[in-house]
């Protein structure tokens, strides 16, 4: 009994079967089973054009880093958020592979959350009694943790080079989030639905300059619209088109300026390449390979090989199981308008990527599935509700299912984290469940050859070229190989064949240049390594090169000049500063020699070398 004034509020106590509960139990569940990634190693597939060999990523987020960002089409894609993710992680973790892995994770982890607070909005919401929206609550919490342990999504979190889906799909969800919350307050008078709008349409558009994959996300908020918001029952289909002009417009544009920049980086395969029924084929075994490794992903690979053409035995199949679950969706789609919804988000958030655009040489890749599969797991969360209302499948049979689906994702998660450990287990486990991979090949041959095991990477070089004889990359790995084994007439003849096919190809030109260097046919390497800087003007290698012939042929003021140059492109590479003290010794530069050689110790203090030449310096100098 209370003495006077109001009752005191009853406090909100945490509850573990809560929002809250099941969003913090969904976040550490994931960061357990995934935390493995963050001791897998860069690899030398993207990973070099995106973060270990990329001078603007590692150099942090200066203005001019900033900018690049912005404008450039490097890798053939426009996606200046992921390069400023991708700085920001060298500016805090330095140069290491941890700080990005864990950044993926945490996207990741993210992630997670976010889409069970989408979908507890979208759906327990609209439920009118505690037990109809707890059931909606659990279900969305299910297909969250579908997504947060499903194996298809080791790719996109353990590659830091997939940075992109992560981080796009982040702005995505959180896009949805604030288009839900929209469709709630554009139906409040004098509500301020315009900023929520505005917000919607933002990360919107930051999700598309993460990854441009996003572009089919107006069509995503319309299937929203017919379920779980209902608001075909309300509003015409016109009516929720103009409202979604805005986002039309900015994927309209992503298109364009994605198609240029592919096409400029020569990622887009012509249609003289492959033709048009081979991609339709293609697009046809891809969805049903989709949905048969979402059920069984077993044998998951990086990259899956692109055959010249599918077998009618794989394409009829495919177009039967392709048209009668998408006519099953639209036959039943007024009894389970999740099913419409669930079936033909997988289906319209992979078109940008299913293979009608060719980009690449893949025929599909799991990292693809980031997003879509978010439908699918829609389907069978509410398809199993439905099993239990309607079908009276006991309850306790269901959760046993659930329970054992969830334990046989993560024990393949774990699984498909060990192969991508690094560069060895990946390839090797790729060129086991697949054949005639040339890309698995060449990127293991480079590893191999990196690590000095020359004759293994030769052997699969030469089985590349069996697939694909004019490939420059193959011929110029060939040439580095045999420049390890000291055959430099063969190491020649590889790198002139790979020029004929990309005569402008800075890095061939350097090696050459060197290998000539190496037989002592001095004015032709010259010639090369200039052809090379004329290419590449910012190539600290290539003027290190041409200077260190040209302090060969006694041109001692050219080499300083090119030394110079390479050291103000790579101020932190001992070898340079030590080549241009002894350039500036021959021209009788003494003190400015002797600051090179500190330089060079510095640098790399145990260069006993470099530390004699340092103490001869100080010998000579009258005292």
């Amino acid at each position: 009994m209370f003495l006077g004034g109001q009752p005191p509020a009853r406090e909100r106590k945490f509850q573990f079967s809560g929002p809250l509960g099941i969003g913090l139990l969904l976040a550490a569940v994931t960061l357990a089973v995934w935390w493995p990634v963050v001791h897998c190693d860069f690899l030398n597939y993207d990973d070099p054009d995106y973060f270990t060999n990329n001078p603007r990523v590692l150099g942090g987020l200066t203005r001019a880093n900033v900018v690049w960002a912005f404008v450039t089409g490097h890798a053939s894609n426009w996606h200046p958020l992921t390069w400023l993710s991708l700085m920001l992680d060298a500016e805090i973790f330095g140069k290491g592979p941890i700080g990005p892995h864990f950044t993926n994770l945490l996207f990741h982890t993210a992630n997670t959350v976010l889409l069970f607070l989408l979908l507890r909005r979208l759906t327990c919401l609209r439920e009118d009694t505690p037990a109809r929206q707890a059931v909606a609550t659990w279900r969305s919490a299910l297909v969250a943790a579908l997504f947060a342990l499903h194996p298809l999504h080791v790719e996109s979190v353990a590659w830091v080079s997939e940075r992109k889906d992560v981080l796009s799909a982040f702005f995505c969800l959180l896009s949805l989030l604030c288009y839900a919350r929209y469709v709630e307050v554009a139906k409040v008078p004098g509500s301020k639905f315009k900023i929520v709008y505005a917000l919607t349409l933002l990360f919107f558009a930051l999700g598309l300059m993460g990854k441009p994959m996003l572009v089919s996300l107006p069509l995503i908020m319309l299937l929203l619209d017919f379920w779980p918001l209902q608001r075909f029952s309300g509003s015409t289909l016109r009516q929720l088109l103009v409202e979604k002009i805005p986002f039309f417009v900015l994927s309209a544009g992503s298109c364009v300026v994605t198609f240029i920049v592919q096409q400029k980086g020569g990622a887009v395969a012509s249609l003289v390449k492959i033709a048009i029924a081979d991609r339709i084929e293609n697009t046809l075994v891809s969805y049903a390979r989709y949905l048969g490794k979402t059920f069984w992903p077993a044998t998951l690979a990086a990259p899956y090989p692109l055959p010249p053409h599918w077998p009618m035995l794989s394409v009829l199949p495919a177009f039967v199981l392709f048209a009668g679950l998408g006519a099953a969706a639209i036959g039943f789609r007024k009894k389970y308008p999740f099913g419409f919804t669930g079936w033909f988000w997988f289906v319209i958030m992979l078109v940008p990527v299913i293979g009608l655009v060719q980009v690449g040489n893949a025929a599909m890749a799991d990292r693809y599935t980031y997003l879509p599969l978010i439908g699918l797991f829609l389907v069978l969360a509410w398809g199993a509700g439905v099993a239990h209302e309607n079908a009276r499948v006991p309850k306790l049979l269901l959760v046993g299912v659930v329970a054992a689906a969830l334990a046989a994702c993560t024990g393949q998660t774990r699984r498909q984290l060990e192969f991508w450990q690094n560069n060895e287990t990946l390839f090797r486990h790729t060129l086991a469940v697949t054949k005639d991979n040339f890309t698995a090949e060449v990127n293991l041959g480079t590893w191999l050859s990196k690590k000095g095991q020359t004759p293994g990477a030769m052997e699969l070089f030469h089985q590349a070229l069996l697939l694909r004889s004019d490939d420059p990359d193959v011929l110029f790995n060939l040439g580095n190989a045999l420049v390890k084994l000291g055959n430099w007439d063969a190491a020649i003849g590889y790198y002139r064949r790979a020029l004929q096919i990309t005569p402008a190809q800075a890095d061939i030109l350097d090696n050459l240049g060197l290998a000539l260097a190496a037989k002592q046919q001095y004015a032709e390497a010259i010639a090369n390594f200039e052809a090379a800087l004329k290419e590449k003007p910012d190539y600290s290698d290539a003027h290190n090169n041409l200077a260190t012939v040209l302090f060969i042929e006694r041109r001692f003021d050219e080499a300083a000049r090119h030394y110079r140059e390479a050291h103000r492109l790579s101020p932190d590479d001992p070898r340079i500063c030590a080549n241009l003290g002894d350039t500036l010794v021959r021209l009788g530069q003494i003190s400015e020699a002797a600051k090179c050689y500190q330089e060079a110790l510095r640098l790399k203090p145990d260069d006993a070398s470099v530390a004699a030449k340092l103490r001869r310096l100080a010998a000579e100098v009258p005292k």
